[in-house]
């Protein structure tokens, strides 16, 4: 007896030795080989899913060696029911995390492509994970014959307990799936709300919706809040946007040409400053007649929001040299007192 109990252990050793050892040359061939072959592919998919199985693998098949290595000790045999409903939920677990995480690249790739989301918002690759380790369980209980029909049940009580006590939670929770859905914002856009907040979407979570004003503060409203604001999207349809700069020139000026003066500016501008939309032809439009000034408008364009702050910038400081030396003037206001 002795002897055999010697010769399962010796035999156990060389197994779990030989797990280890085939783990370890199934990890230098992926690693190595398989890697070589994905790196000379156009896309970056395959070596992200490579990187992504590569160590899950490297465990299972060592976990998988335990499992030989405990099946062949006959002094545990009384526990092997238990060992096996042990490992087949080890082994559902690792397959669950595999696929789950190769969802979280494959989905947002194909939401970018279909649904033309820049970014994915958090929410959906945490709704994706639970929907995944939730078909676990039921394979799970199913493959130990457990009736789920009352643990259904007592899960619906369960949840209405649950919902009556987060009622504002779960509230936000399906306005932000109602976000995503309807997108009237997505990740990445820059908006602006009624309350004067403004700045970039940086996510969309399960209770609230995190926005990086351009002071670069994290703002953090509730889910239900955004849904029922009235929201300019500046990021939609598209990012490029026109820019309208206020000017006003005194009535003795020569409005052709302050017209050609202010047109040739902002050409350059456009031309030369990054963020302008190089093809764009700038024009202006003049529109009242004020107090001191003949008032125009300046239409340029710029390729997103953040650059009309430069653009701004860099256009006001030439055009005001160059009506200098053209010897265009921009009047204060002057207040006459009859006598």
């Amino acid at each position: 007896m002795e002897n055999l109990i010697q010769n399962e252990i010796l035999q156990s050793f060389l197994i779990l030795l030989g797990s280890f050892v085939f783990a370890k040359i199934f990890h230098f061939c992926l690693a190595n080989y398989v890697k070589k072959i994905t790196d000379k592919t156009k896309s970056d998919l395959d070596d992200i899913i490579l990187k992504i199985i590569t160590k899950p693998l490297y465990a299972f098949i060592i976990f998988l060696g335990l499992w030989f290595v405990l099946k062949t000790l006959s002094f545990i045999e009384q526990y092997s029911l238990w060992i096996d409903r042990i490992f087949f939920i080890g082994f559902v677990l690792i397959f669950t995390l595999i696929i789950t995480k190769i969802l979280n690249i494959l989905i947002p790739r194909w939401l970018k492509v279909q649904k033309k989301f820049e970014k994915t918002p958090k929410l959906i690759n945490k709704i994706i994970n639970i929907i995944i380790f939730l078909i676990a369980l039921l394979i799970i209980l199913g493959h130990y014959n457990i009736e789920i029909t009352p643990l259904v049940a007592g899960l619906g009580v369960g949840a209405l307990a649950v919902g009556m006590a987060l009622q504002s939670t779960l509230t936000n929770f399906f306005a932000g799936l109602h976000i995503i859905s309807d997108r009237p914002v997505n990740v990445g856009d820059f908006i602006e709300l009624e309350a004067g907040i403004s700045g970039f979407v940086e996510d969309i979570g399960w209770r609230s919706t995190k926005i990086k004003t351009l002071p670069n503060n994290i703002i953090i409203i509730p889910n239900s809040k955004l849904a029922d604001s009235i929201i300019t999207n500046v990021s939609f349809p598209e990012k490029e946007m026109g820019l309208v700069v206020q000017c006003g020139v005194s009535y003795e000026s020569d409005l052709e040409k302050v017209e050609k003066v202010t047109i040739d500016v902002a050409r350059e501008i456009q031309r030369t400053i990054p963020g302008a939309v190089k093809n764009f032809e700038p024009f202006i439009r003049y529109h009242t007649f004020g107090d001191s000034n003949i008032n125009f408008s300046i239409i340029l364009r710029v390729e997103q929001n953040l650059d009309k702050y430069l653009i701004t910038h860099e256009f006001i400081k030439a055009l005001k040299s160059r009506y200098d030396r053209e010897g265009i003037e921009i009047s204060w206001p002057v207040i006459k007192i009859k006598k």
